[in-house]
This record gives C-alpha cells, sequence and structure tokens, in this order.
C-alpha cells in the first residue's frame, strides 16, 4: 500500500525559502518561526540554488565563536550539493534515500520546478495514516 502512495499526497507545499543573499540571523529566524530543519535557497528567478539547513547553522555558530558576532549570508554556508525527489516518485522510494543520508528534507520538483518539499517526519505521518 505505502509504494503506491507518491510523494506529492504527503509532500509540503507551502515551503519558506530564502536567497544566497539572505542573512544567516534572519534565516534561523525564519527556520524557527516555520519550524523545519531546513529551507530552499532560491535566486531571484527563483531557481533552487542550495539548502541551508540547521547543520549548515552549525558552521555558522563555530564561525561566529572565532569572530566574535554572527554575521554572513546564507550564500556562505548553504550545502550546494543538492539531492531532489520527483513529486510522482513513491514515498517507499524516498524513504530508502533518507535511510541513506544524513538529510532530513528533500526539495520536490514537477516537471522542472520545485513543488514542495519532503521531510522524514511527512513520510512517517504517511505510514501512520496507512496503518
Amino acid at each position: 500500500m505505502l509504494a503506491k502512495i507518491a510523494v506529492s499526497d504527503y509532500m509540503s507545499e507551502h515551503v519558506a525559502t530564502v536567497t544566497p543573499e539572505t542573512d544567516v540571523a534572519v534565516a534561523f529566524k525564519i527556520m524557527l518561526e516555520n519550524r523545519v530543519t531546513s529551507m530552499p535557497v532560491v535566486d531571484g528567478h527563483g531557481k533552487l540554488v542550495g539548502i541551508f539547513s540547521e547543520k549548515d547553522g552549525m558552521k555558522v555558530v563555530v564561525e561566529s565563536a572565532y569572530n566574535q558576532s554572527m554575521t554572513g549570508k546564507v550564500g556562505d554556508f548553504m550545502s550546494k550539493d543538492l539531492v531532489v525527489v520527483d513529486a510522482d516518485e513513491s514515498l517507499v522510494d524516498v524513504a530508502a534515500k533518507f535511510q541513506n543520508t544524513p538529510i532530513r528534507s528533500f526539495p520536490v520538483f514537477q516537471n522542472g520546478e520545485m513543488v514542495g518539499v519532503i521531510s522524514r517526519v511527512d513520510v512517517l505521518r504517511a505510514l501512520a495514516a496507512v496503518h
């Protein structure tokens, strides 16, 4: 049953995003307000260029300890190695991807456009719904 459920059935469609120019302190506030562990980083045309995660935030914390201030732009800390999934992909396939990576959420694409984000929690929510 779970193999027939698509990513699009459980992904979050309303996704908070930031740009590479966003100040890291602002990005942290957005993450906390939206209760997310990562956010897509998009350019001025809405194209995905990176991910800014809580793990990237740890780089900011360490660097700020050395510099005695928390400054910087998201683009300086974001991850550029992107793992994305297709909206029509099976949740089982996405669960396998989560199992093999420390990444906690993936941007979701359909027809070349980012349409949402799927997280580990979303996959667990789907599992709970079918049982």
